[in-house]
Formats: C-alpha cells, structure tokens, sequence
C-alpha cells in the first residue's frame, strides 16, 4: 500500500501577529506536523538557534542557491531574504508527512502557483494599537526596524484576503485552538479520508455474503 502524501500548511503573518508563538505551540500539540526551517540573511535574534529557528546564512550564498534552484519560495522581507528547501519540504510530504511553512505572504503566493492544494493561513493581531505594542515588547529590533515592519504591515495584511483561513491572534489560547481545528478539518477531508480508508469503505460497500 502506497503511503499517502503530507499535507503542506502555509502560515503567514505581519512581524508582531504572534506567527511564531502560534505555529510553535500548534507542533507541540500536533507533532505529527514537521517544521520546514527556513534560510535567512537575517542575523539571529537571541536564542535562536541554527538549524532549529532558521539555517542563517550570508547573502552571497543565499543568492548562489537561488540561481542553483534550491528554494521552493524566497522573498525579501523587511531587508532580509528568505527561503524554503525544495528538497526538505518534497522528502517530508512524500513520507506522509505534514509540513508546516512560517512564510511571508510573497512566499505564500509562490508556493500556491506550485502547489494549489496547500492550505494557507493568514493570522492578524487585534488591533494596530497590539501590534505596536508587541513588536516594541520584544526588545530585539531597533526603532527603525520597527517602523519599517509598522508600515510594511499595511501592504502585507492586504493580502490577507487571498488566503484559505484567516485568524485573529487576540485571545492566544482561542487562537491557537481555532488554528488547531483547521488541521484538524483539513485531515478529515472526504478524498483524503476515502484514499486513506479504502479497505474499510470497500468492506462497507461490500454486498451482504449469503445466509
């Protein structure tokens, strides 16, 4: 019996939304999701980890493996680039796995036009006030970087239309559970659930064996 392909999750945000803390606690509940670490220029912000949070990497490189075709998306956001390996995401569904992409909404139309079947989500901060307020708590970028993240926000929730879901991370615990039923939802799809369960639905199906 042939394995079943993942299901690719695509999550999108503008910085201060609250992306990561979401898509971080959704794996902890839903281990059977698997993070794709994305390639960045950025340099780390404390704690981060190469190889957990991001493989970060000089721009130079970064432009080398986009000319050798590595990326299934890249972007530039807020002045950095960013990408996703082909190869990671590609080995991870064909094992049945699901993957889970944190992007930008740039990377999330590339791999729409690649792979339609995705399932995208867009998540939005309560209110402009919130989202200022939790781009300066984090204490790690400068005040010009978080004006520009302030302004590019407006383009980037213009976007927001043109995904699958989209959420308001006001209340962490209803916004991580409504994120959580998406899955859920999804992995309960008809054509999923008839492939997946063909021996059970042909036994169903079967006619009545004679009295």
């Amino acid at each position: 019996m042939s394995i079943e392909a993942g299901t690719l999750f695509v999550v999108a945000a503008p910085s201060g939304a609250g992306k990561s803390t979401l898509v971080n606690a959704l794996l902890e509940r839903e281990p059977a999701i698997s993070l794709s670490v994305s390639h960045t220029t950025r340099p780390p912000r404390p704690g981060e980890r190469y190889g957990r949070h991001y493989y970060f990497v000089e721009r130079g490189e970064f432009e080398r493996e986009v000319a050798d075709n590595i990326f299934l998306e890249h972007a530039e956001v807020h002045g950095n680039l960013y990408g996703t390996s082909r190869t990671t995401v590609q080995a991870l569904l064909a094992q049945g796995r699901d993957v889970l992409l944190e992007i930008d909404w740039q990377g999330a139309e590339q791999i729409r036009r690649s792979k339609p079947d995705c399932i995208s989500v867009f998540i939005l901060p309560p209110s402009r006030a919130e989202l200022e307020r939790r781009l300066r708590g984090r204490g790690s970028d400068s005040a010009e970087v978080i004006e520009r993240r302030l302004h590019n926000s407006r383009g980037e929730i213009a976007h927001a239309h043109e995904f699958d879901y989209i959420l308001i991370n006001d209340a962490f615990e209803q916004a991580l559970a409504d994120l959580q039923a998406i899955v859920r939802a999804v992995r309960q799809r008809s054509a999923l659930q008839w492939r997946r369960h063909e021996a059970l639905i042909a036994e169903l199906l079967a006619a009545d064996a004679p009295k």
